[in-house]
């Protein structure tokens, strides 16, 4: 009986010391890979699903040892292991993401950090298109800069707030951990997969997406930096997808991020140079062409460009999560998102002021020929060196979701038994990048894509899916105006999304249409 009570106590110790050490490594190293995301922080959404496979293979690996070795094993260890025979070793493809990008002694993170974290996702290069938007929308599409920093910052809140619950004492306790939980929740009892794979397909869409407008624009950048030269902007795509075919042969991030923090400041310094030369046109500011207005065709693509440059809410729950009070992320909301609007307002409006109805989709193509070629090579290098982060983060959520579940799996695992990759998986990652390609040499039109993936998954993920989650999960402590604010949001959220999305898709089918029969 002694040896039973010891043996019983000792597997409830390791039990709680593994699951600690596990949370704490995936929280830690969801941050350390957010460090090394330059604008778009598309590491935190995968590396939380990792973290929660991490966390799953550990429990089953301590629940094996109660269990009698026929049992089938349990749901989720199998996505665990790569092979689905043991435990992955320390050079496993889902640990190594976040082992490489962050270690598991990294202290918590302060609510000035993950501030810096939230600025780097909403401010990136992205803004660019910002006075395009200006363009169709006069001081219509001012409003919207800030009334999307304002619905955003309340829809970021609000996703945070569903992952707490009252316990039975009434304490707040935290029960969910990232966006797909919530989204579980919500669909819960009946499907309580759905609404995971509904966020993971939104997720892939949108890694896609910032793909394709990465090769997009380098080529639209390149093109415009050397007209003289005989090279069409298709043939600057294709140049750009050769040097990014590599990123098919990555195994972790670690030398790519280390080149983040310098794509970032690059980028500070540009968007400086871009204003210190508008403000040097100031006499020349053409205020008589700021509109209440608004072009109807082209004002919703507007709306897609400027949701989509405020996409942060799929990390914000891991990113609270490492806060080391997490009390104070409703602060950390507000200025970040009350700084992002002054700045995108002010670069869009004043970079408007300068060059009118001369404005283009990437706003440095207006720049004069003297400095275009040296700020848009400095676009291009950081458009390169930035594609293969939401290019790796797709590539592991379709291989988690289609070839490592195991029996679920829809297709044979891609990775043999020795957890290298087989032939027809690096295949596979080839054929992404060159569908990327093929989508900006067919639609090479930054802003339509830009508004059509805003439109979408932008809208879908900031706007719809959190006013709807908190709807759902929390209806009964709601106060009245709450209620109002989600369904208000919800409703407007939804009008902005379809008429964005049929807008955006319209002129991406007749570009589509064009480029084929040219």
């Amino acid at each position: 009986m002694a040896t039973l009570i010891r043996s019983k106590l000792s597997n409830v110790a390791t039990s709680v010391s593994n699951k600690s050490q596990a949370k704490v490594s995936g929280m830690f190293a969801r941050m350390g890979f957010q460090a090394a995301t330059d604008e778009e922080a598309l590491g935190f959404a995968r590396c939380d699903d990792l973290d929660m496979d991490h966390r799953q293979g550990l429990q089953m690996d301590i629940l094996k040892t109660e269990v009698p070795t026929g049992d089938a094993p349990a749901e989720g260890d199998t996505h665990y292991q790569r092979d689905g025979n043991g435990p992955p070793t320390s050079d496993s493809k889902d640990e190594g993401i976040c082992s490489e990008l962050g270690g598991a002694g990294k202290p918590k993170i302060t609510a000035w950090e993950a501030g810096w974290n939230v600025t780097n996702a909403i401010q990136g290069m992205f803004v660019l298109g910002l006075p395009y938007a200006i363009l169709h929308g006069g001081y219509l599409g001012l409003f919207l800069i800030i009334f999307a920093a304002v619905v955003c910052c309340y829809t970021g809140k609000i996703l945070i707030a569903c992952l707490y619950e009252e316990n039975e004492d009434g304490e707040i306790v935290r029960v969910r951990d990232t966006y797909v939980d919530i989204a579980n929740a919500c669909c819960s009892p009946r499907f309580p997969k759905l609404g995971g794979r509904i966020v993971n397909v939104a997720q892939i869409i949108e890694l896609v997406m910032t793909c394709i407008l990465y090769v997009v624009v380098s080529g639209n950048l390149m093109y415009n930096s050397f007209p003289t030269l005989p090279v069409s902007q298709k043939s600057w795509s294709i140049i750009a997808t050769a040097a990014l075919l590599p990123c098919a042969f990555l195994k972790n991030l670690k030398s790519v991020s280390k080149f983040s923090l310098l794509c970032t400041l690059a980028h500070f310094v540009i968007n400086v140079l871009v204003i210190a030369y508008c403000l040097s046109r100031a006499r020349d500011w053409a205020w008589d062409k700021v509109k209440f207005y608004i072009d109807v065709k082209k004002f919703p693509i507007s709306i897609g460009i400027i949701v989509f440059s405020y996409t942060s809410q799929i990390f914000l729950p891991s990113l609270e999560g490492n806060m080391q009070q997490p009390k104070e992320f409703h602060c950390m909301m507000n200025w970040t998102h009350i700084a992002a609007c002054i700045l995108k307002g002010l670069f869009a409006l004043v970079a408007y002021l300068t060059w009118a109805d001369e404005t283009k989709e990437v706003i440095t193509d207006n720049l004069p020929s003297t400095i275009r070629a040296v700020v848009n090579l400095f676009l291009v290098s950081k458009a390169l060196l930035s594609y293969p982060l939401p290019f790796f983060a797709a590539v592991e959520v379709l291989e988690g979701s289609l070839f490592q579940e195991g029996s679920r799996a829809l297709f044979p695992n891609c990775y043999g038994g020795d957890g290298k990759l087989k032939a027809w998986g690096l295949s596979l990652r080839c054929a992404l990048v060159v569908f990327t390609l093929l989508m900006a040499i067919y639609v090479p039109h930054f802003a339509l894509l830009m508004g059509l993936t805003g439109s979408l998954t932008g809208a879908g993920l900031c706007f719809l899916l959190p006013s709807l989650f908190h709807l759902k999960l929390l209806w009964r402590q709601l106060q009245w105006h709450h209620v109002f604010f989600d369904v208000s949001i919800f409703v407007i959220g939804s009008i902005c999304s379809v008429s964005g999305f049929v807008h955006s898709l319209e002129g991406l089918i007749e570009a589509f249409t064009y480029n084929i029969e040219g």
